[in-house]
């Protein structure tokens, strides 16, 4: 709940300009609603001082701390001088240094014994943390009489709030800002119905932001917390609410699979027999498409689970209704694959109006972007006059060129690669809208489900087909023990002598076109790297090395995503034949690649992948009846976060509980935020893993809400937050996953 209309008034007319600029650059902060939703991180007890021993490297900090010492040394020849401040809080000390003419001020005014804030930037200098240049304001009865900085202590009261600051602006500038605004918060327009605050007890909104930006005790912050984490909750489940109800209200075609028809002859040919879990998510998904309202779920599974085969039933269905199907996948490899095992596994029925194709088959065309003229023009001409019962393509789907006969369903592969507005894109080609059914091989805890799917119902598949085997995943620390590196190499060799194969996977290409575009930001990253941090290992370097070294003799190819579509195809059919005993891939095999003879994969500089990647790169092996064999190369050393997370892989094959661990270890505003849909996270109290309850109870009381009231005539306090939480850069706020 980002802006409320009375609050809308600009920064600039309030704060000044250099203020506002900074809070809009920095923080994407421009009006007054906006600052009052820029809550403290955390409140410091007045004399209780921050743990020093805690600081984290490279990181803006704010800490009040006592000054313990105060020296200046000069250097080079007495022309230069350098003040160093000891300050100490009990648990550890931190040096800050200041340098040339910048020494004079802190030097008359941080006398030993004297209390501040300090702000800045937590560098290393010779083994020891130090602030370079810190900002400072002194607190109590240190601060000198008319000093900007002496009525700190006034605002602060018995808590002092720490705001998540920029270079710039430090959390006492920003707090100094938030009083400016603060009277403002009596504006605020409450989005809670008064029956569920009441109901709940929450405390009204003003007051929620009084107490949170100045408490006068800890029960203050508990009120105001729990009041402003039910806003964010409340009105997001409202707006999935919403979307679900207004799809609920759309016509569509019931589709029922005709008895005797293509499902029942593609079942009757199948080698083995489904998993219950695949029985009754089918039978999850019939259901929904025989109804007379668009479906919408969300099948979500374990890598290897088998949700291609349910979605391809699913497909048949519909077009043994006389409909049409499309599947629509991320990358033209994974088009391509789904084409291929999906023709490969109907066989005859996938050669409809062909001859020797089945009387009940129907035609599956590919559609990707890169497709030659003619081969493109003779899918457009099956889709439009109905031939193509199945398609499966990639964005090249949903151009304006494309038509169909009758789409009645839409499979979405990989949803996170995917926006709504792709999404309603291809359900607009339907005559009514189509069903829509979305995969997602990455696990997603149910919180996570709620608040990014909430629009969509959920099926999960967790259960592995029979005939999967077991993958044996291995932290390989090569920078502590290159010798376990010498033996994974041995451990590729052995599985190739065995008739299996292996993938060796690089964080990059390493081709001339890449390491042009990154020139330009190379210095940058040279700053940020950590001085013994090299570049990432690349494909086409490390390919070399295992030819020539310890992979001599065995075949090794290279796929990515730069390579010509038509070479990509011809690699993968190579490896799939056989033909290719080691590929060496950047992460376009991350997805859907399914070659059951793959039992070994080395991921190189493994720390430089999401937890998610790393389990859904491990489910290409151990697709077969041999088991598989993964191993996470890293240089990290032995303490590391890195190197934590890497163990956790190593640890569990469950996809739920690694997607639960890569939440809680990264920002929660890359769930729901920027890092999906380009825009700021709406969450900035809540957090998805730990506000289970609040979610779920949110989700109830939204759903009633919406049945009672779908335009929300009756909440006029609830449509403002909607559509400020709606506003136009939020268009897409679904796009995310």
């Amino acid at each position: 709940m980002d802006r409320v209309p009375a609050l809308e008034e600009p920064l600039k007319k309030l704060l000044g300009g250099p203020t506002a600029k900074v809070m809009a650059e920095h923080l994407d902060l421009h009006t007054v609603g906006d600052l009052l939703h820029h809550y403290p991180r955390r409140y410091e007890e007045r004399g209780q001082l921050t743990k020093l021993a805690e600081l984290p490297l490279d990181e803006d900090v704010t800490v009040v701390a006592q000054v313990a010492d105060a020296r200046v040394h000069t250097f080079n020849g007495g022309r230069g001088q350098r003040l160093e401040i000891t300050i100490t809080d009990g648990s550890g000390r931190l040096q800050l240094v200041f340098f040339g003419r910048g020494i004079h001020k802190p030097h008359k005014e941080l006398l030993p014994g004297s209390r501040a804030m300090f702000a800045g930037k937590v560098s290393m200098f010779n083994r020891r943390m130090q602030l370079a240049h810190p900002t400072y304001a002194k607190l109590g009865a240190d601060a000198a009489e008319g000093d900007d900085t002496a009525d700190i202590d006034s605002w602060a009261g018995a808590l002092i709030p720490i705001y998540p600051a920029c270079k710039g602006l430090e959390s006492w500038k920003i707090a100094k800002a938030v009083d400016a605004v603060l009277p403002s918060a009596q504006e605020a327009v409450d989005p809670l119905p008064e029956s569920l605050r009441e109901g709940r007890g929450f405390v009204p909104l003003p007051e929620a932001l009084l107490k949170v930006h100045r408490p006068h005790t800890k029960a203050d912050i508990e009120d105001a917390r729990q009041r402003l984490k039910w806003d964010e909750a409340f009105v997001l489940q409202v707006a999935l609410a919403r979307r679900r109800h207004a799809d609920g209200q759309l016509p569509a075609v019931a589709r029922r699979p005709a008895p005797g028809g293509l499902l029942d002859a593609f079942d009757a040919k199948l080698p083995f027999t489904l998993t219950e879990g695949q029985e009754k998510v089918s039978a999850e998904i019939f259901d929904d498409l025989a109804t007379e309202h668009p479906m919408h779920r969300l099948l979500q599974g374990e890598v290897g689970s088998g949700k291609t085969m349910v979605a391809l039933r699913a497909m048949l269905a519909v077009v043994d209704s006389g409909g049409q199907a499309a599947m629509l996948a991320p990358t033209e490899v994974l088009a391509q694959q789904h084409h291929r095992s999906i023709t490969e596994m109907m066989g005859e029925l996938a050669e409809g109006g062909l001859l020797g194709g089945s009387e009940q088959g129907t035609k599956v065309v590919l559609l990707t972007g890169s497709m030659g003229m003619p081969a493109r023009r003779q899918a457009l001409l099956d889709l439009v006059t109905g031939e193509a019962g199945l398609v499966i393509g990639t964005h090249a789907l949903i151009e304006d060129k494309v038509q169909f006969h009758d789409l009645g369903l839409v499979v979405v592969d990989e949803q996170h690669r995917f926006g709504v507005e792709q999404r309603d894109a291809l359900r607009g080609k339907g005559k009514q809208p189509p069903h829509l059914l979305v995969m997602t091989a990455t696990p997603i805890p149910r919180t996570v489900a709620m608040t990014v799917f909430g629009d969509l119902e959920t099926s999960v598949l967790d259960q592995l087909p029979a005939g999967r085997s077991p993958i044996a995943s291995h932290v390989v620390p090569a920078q502590d023990k290159p010798h376990f590196l010498a033996r994974a190499w041995e451990r590729v060799r052995e599985e190739v002598d065995k008739g299996h194969q292996a993938y060796v996977v690089c964080p990059r290409i390493g081709d001339g076109e890449e390491e042009a575009k990154t020139a330009k930001g190379k210095k940058k990253a040279e700053e940020a790297e950590t001085a013994d941090k090299r570049p990432p290992l690349a494909v086409i370097e490390t390919a070399g090395q295992l030819a020539k070294g310890p992979l001599q003799g065995l075949r090794v190819e290279i796929l990515h995503g730069r390579m010509q579509p038509d070479d990509k195809d011809a690699v993968m059919r190579r490896f799939g034949a056989g033909e290719v005993d080691v590929l060496v891939a950047t992460t376009v095999i991350e997805v859907g690649v399914n070659v059951p003879n793959a039992t070994a994969m080395v991921i190189m500089d493994a720390d430089r992948f999401g937890v998610s990647q790393l389990h859904q790169l491990r489910g290409r092996v151990g697709r077969g009846s041999a088991p598989g064999l993964c191993l996470l190369v890293t240089d990290m050393p032995e303490a590391s976060p890195a190197r934590a997370r890497l163990n956790a892989v190593a640890g569990t094959l469950d996809g739920f509980e690694l997607s639960r661990i890569d939440l809680e270890q990264r920002r929660e505003g890359d769930v729901l935020g920027q890092a999906q849909s380009g825009v700021r996270s709406s969450l900035r109290m809540l957090t998805v893993i730990d506000d289970e309850e609040v979610i779920a109870a949110a989700r109830e009381e939204a759903v009633t809400v919406v049945a009672a009231d779908p335009e929300l005539d009756r909440l006029p306090g609830l449509r403002t937050a909607l559509d400020a939480l709606l506003d136009k850069d939020r268009e897409q706020y679904l796009d995310k996953g």
